[in-house]
C-alpha cells in the first residue's frame, strides 16, 4: 500500500503540518500512544494492527485494512454531517479501534482535533467546544456538568443505563449509542439516545425510503428533524449506508458491510429485525440461560431492575442441580451490611412488576468490585470467579 496522506485541513491541538514527518515529531509530544498509531499508520503496510476488547472471549489482535478504516471514516463524517474543520476531541485510548479511528477520521476528512489524556471526566479541565466527540458510558456520566461542550457525541464500549439515559434526556447535546466492534471498525449503526421526539437528518437522509409508514415529516426551516412514534424509540438502531443486515437461525445479527469487511460478519447479538436498515437489541446469544427449559435474555431483565438496584449489577446464570441453571444478581457493593442489603433487593425486586415469575434472580451475590477489561467493560467470567472464591 502506497503512504497515506492526510488532508489539507487536518489539524493536531491546533496546529498544522506540511509532512509527515512533521506530524510524527509533534506527535511525541503528545503521547507514545499517539506516535505509535501514527507511525504505523505511515508505513508502507496494507493493514494496521488493533487489539479486541475482550468484552466477549479473549483478547487478541486482529489487522484491519486501512482503504476500510478510511471508508468507515467517511461514512461517519457523511452520516454525522461532519466535514472539513470540525472540531473533534479525542478522550480515549488510540490503544484501542474507537480512539483511532477518532484519529483516522480526522486525518481522512480534516478534522482539528484535540487529544487529552484518557479519564473518567475528560470536560473537566476544557474551556473549549467541539462539535464531535467519542466516550464510553462512564464518562458521559461523570462529564454531565460540562457535556454543553460537545455538540454531538458518540457513545459506546458499553450499555448506556436508564439512569443516564434519565439524566441525558433533555440536554442540548445530541447524544447516539453506537453498535459496532473491533471487526467492524466502530459502529455500523446508531440510535438515538436523547431528544427523542426528533430524529437527526443522517436518519432521514439514510433511509428516506424505509421510513415507517406513520413517520410525518415536517417542511419546515427545521425539515431535517422528523417525528415518529418507532423511528425515536431508543431501542432502534439504524445502520449506515452501505450495510446490509439479517439474521441466523439463532436470531443473531449477519452484518453485511463490504466497504469495511471482507468477510460476512455472524454475531452473536441477539436482534429484532425492524426493516431492512433498523434493529432492536435484544442481548447476547451467548448469555442466555436456559433456566427449568425457560430461555431468559439478561440483558433484557438487567433493564428492568435498573429501576431498582442503584449499585452497578449484572445477571447471570449458575449451574444447579433442579433447573440446569439458576439466575442470580451480582451487585458490586462494599456494603458491610451484606444480609440486610440482599433483604431489602429481593423485596424490591420481588415487588417489581415488570418482572414475570421466572425472571425473579434466585440468588444474590455481592463482591466489592468486578473485573474488568483493559477497556472498562465489565469482565463477566472473570467476575463470577470471584464468587467461586468466596
Amino acid at each position: 500500500m502506497s503512504e497515506q496522506h492526510f488532508h489539507k485541513s487536518f489539524k493536531l491541538q491546533d496546529t498544522s503540518f506540511n509532512s509527515i514527518e512533521a506530524l510524527l515529531d509533534f506527535s511525541k509530544s503528545i503521547s507514545i500512544e499517539v506516535y505509535s498509531f501514527f507511525k504505523e499508520w505511515f508505513n508502507k503496510s496494507s493493514y494496521v494492527e488493533v487489539k479486541t476488547s475482550g468484552s466477549t472471549g479473549t483478547p487478541k489482535v486482529i489487522q484491519l485494512q486501512k482503504n476500510y478504516m478510511i471508508n468507515s471514516a467517511k461514512a461517519t463524517g457523511n452520516f454525522f454531517d461532519l466535514e472539513e474543520n470540525t472540531e473533534a476531541l479525542l478522550c480515549m485510548s488510540p490503544n484501542y479501534i474507537a480512539g483511532k479511528m477518532m484519529l483516522v477520521r480526522a486525518l481522512i476528512l480534516g478534522w482539528h482535533i484535540d487529544v487529552v489524556i484518557p479519564s473518567s471526566n475528560p470536560l473537566k479541565s476544557i474551556e473549549k467546544n467541539y462539535d464531535f466527540s467519542a466516550m464510553v458510558p462512564l464518562q458521559l456520566n461523570n462529564s454531565l456538568d460540562e457535556i454543553y461542550k460537545i455538540k454531538k457525541l458518540i457513545v459506546g464500549g458499553g450499555v448506556v443505563s436508564n439512569e443516564l439515559l434519565a439524566k441525558i434526556k433533555h440536554i442540548k447535546t445530541d447524544v447516539f449509542g453506537t453498535y459496532g466492534m473491533t471487526e467492524t471498525i466502530t459502529h455500523i449503526a446508531v440510535k438515538k439516545l436523547n431528544n427523542l421526539n426528533v430524529i437527526s437528518s443522517a436518519v432521514e437522509k439514510s433511509h428516506h425510503n424505509t421510513l415507517p409508514k406513520n413517520t410525518i415529516v415536517y417542511e419546515t426551516e427545521k425539515e431535517e428533524k422528523l417525528r415518529s412514534a418507532e423511528l425515536v424509540s431508543d431501542s432502534f438502531y439504524n445502520t449506515l449506508p452501505n450495510i446490509k443486515i439479517s439474521t441466523d437461525k439463532r436470531g443473531c445479527l449477519v452484518i453485511e458491510a463490504p466497504k469495511v469487511s471482507d468477510e460476512v460478519i455472524v454475531t452473536n447479538d441477539l436482534v429484532e429485525l425492524i426493516s431492512e436498515n433498523s434493529f432492536k437489541w435484544l442481548g447476547r446469544f451467548d448469555t442466555v440461560i436456559n433456566s427449568g427449559g425457560i430461555k431468559l435474555i439478561p440483558e433484557q431483565i438487567e433493564e428492568k431492575l435498573t429501576e431498582i438496584i442503584s449499585e452497578p449489577f449484572f445477571l447471570a446464570g449458575l449451574s444447579d442441580a433442579i433447573l440446569g441453571e439458576k439466575l442470580v444478581v451480582v451487585v458490586a457493593s462494599k456494603s458491610l451490611k451484606v444480609e440486610k442489603l440482599k433483604s431489602s433487593l429481593f423485596q424490591k425486586i420481588k415487588a417489581l412488576k415488570t418482572l414475570s415469575k421466572y425472571e425473579i434472580p434466585k440468588e444474590i451475590y455481592l463482591v466489592e468490585n468486578f473485573v474488568k477489561t483493559p477497556t472498562g467493560k465489565i469482565n463477566r467470567p472473570a467476575t463470577l470467579k470471584l464468587l467461586e472464591m468466596q
